[in-house]
Parts: structure tokens; C-alpha cells; sequence
């Protein structure tokens, strides 16, 4: 038991220090390739391994610990304007990130001893990806939906008719489709050696 426990923390810690890395050095994490709009993040990545190797309750801490960085970083070195009027808000900078580290470990649970493991390393990947995606943009359409224009004003040049809810799907879900594929592909070819390593610790 004390050996089990000692080898989830050591994997927690490892997990911890690289997204910590991931968050805080420029373009690991975040990639900018538009300088107005919000980064492309490969932090889901690190979120649906930790989550599929850990489960959901150590799934949904790590999401936490991903949420409570992005708040940091939303306060301390915002990159743009987009994300520090989304991210200094607690709700849209947490919850996002709590439910993508719930995902993996619950699609794991479900296809992980199946003939279909390596699938369900594909879908978790991009479940998380886009949970995270998904979440972000409905949250700030409520957040926002009030005062729409101090938010689209750095979005790009939308008519003042179009709903804010498809602005955001225009101006952000580029960013999540290509997080999901490139989370999805990356998630099964880093997984699939982790696993067997750790059954033979």
C-alpha cells in the first residue's frame, strides 16, 4: 500500500512539475500564433495522460492545479486581451479545466481493459481537449452576454447582430479543433509505453 501510494505521488509530482513548465516558459504550453487571440494549448495533453493513468479523483485535482496556474498566469503575464478578460475570471479559468481532468480517467475506466484500450486513448485525448474547449466558450457567452462588445471588440470585426455564442465558436473553436486532434494523436503514443513501464514497477 505505502509503495503504491509513494509511486502515485511520484507521478503526481513529475506531472506537476511539467505543467508548471508547460504554463510558465513562453510557447510550451501556450503557443501564440495570433497575437490578438488566445494561445493554443498543449496543456490537455499533459491533463488526458495524467487522467487516464491516474483515474478520475486524481484527474480532477490535476484540473484544478491546470485551473488555479491559468489563473495565475491570467493575472501575473497575460498574453492577450482575450485571455485575460476570460481567465481572470475564477469560474471560466477552473471549472473548464476541473471537468477536462475528470474525462479521461472516466473513458479509461470504461474502455481501458477492453480490446478497444487504444481508442479509448484516442477519445480521451480529444475529450479533454474539447471539454475544455466547450466549457470555455459557453461559460463566457454567459459571463459576457450582457456586455458582448467589450469582448468582440478584440475578437475580430463581427456585426454587432451576430450572437456572441457564435463569435466565440468563429473566433475560438479553430483553436480547440486543432488542440483536440493533435491531444488525440499524441495521448495513445505516449500512454500505451507509461503503462507498461508502470506495470512492471
Amino acid at each position: 500500500m505505502r509503495r503504491e501510494e509513494t509511486r502515485r505521488m511520484t507521478i503526481t509530482a513529475v506531472f506537476a512539475a511539467i505543467l508548471i513548465m508547460q504554463t510558465f516558459l513562453p510557447n510550451i504550453g501556450y503557443v501564440r500564433i495570433i497575437p490578438t487571440l488566445p494561445a493554443i494549448t498543449t496543456i490537455p495533453m499533459t491533463i488526458a495522460i495524467y487522467g487516464t493513468l491516474m483515474g478520475t479523483k486524481a484527474g480532477l485535482g490535476f484540473g484544478l492545479f491546470w485551473g488555479i496556474t491559468r489563473l495565475i498566469v491570467a493575472y501575473t503575464q497575460p498574453g492577450d486581451m482575450v485571455s485575460l478578460m476570460l481567465f481572470q475570471n475564477p469560474v471560466i479559468s477552473v471549472v473548464p479545466s476541473v471537468l477536462a481532468g475528470f474525462f479521461p480517467g472516466l473513458i479509461t475506466k470504461a474502455m481501458g481493459k477492453t480490446n478497444y484500450a487504444k481508442l479509448g486513448c484516442i477519445f480521451s485525448g480529444a475529450v479533454t481537449s474539447l471539454t475544455n474547449t466547450i466549457m470555455v466558450i459557453l461559460l463566457t457567452s454567459i459571463f459576457f452576454m450582457h456586455d458582448p462588445a467589450s469582448l468582440v471588440h478584440y475578437l475580430g470585426n463581427y456585426s454587432s447582430s451576430t450572437p456572441l455564442l457564435l463569435i466565440l465558436i468563429t473566433a475560438l473553436g479553430a483553436n480547440g479543433v486543432i488542440e483536440a486532434i493533435f491531444t488525440a494523436l499524441v495521448v495513445p503514443v505516449i500512454v500505451t509505453p507509461l503503462n507498461l513501464v508502470l506495470k512492471r514497477a
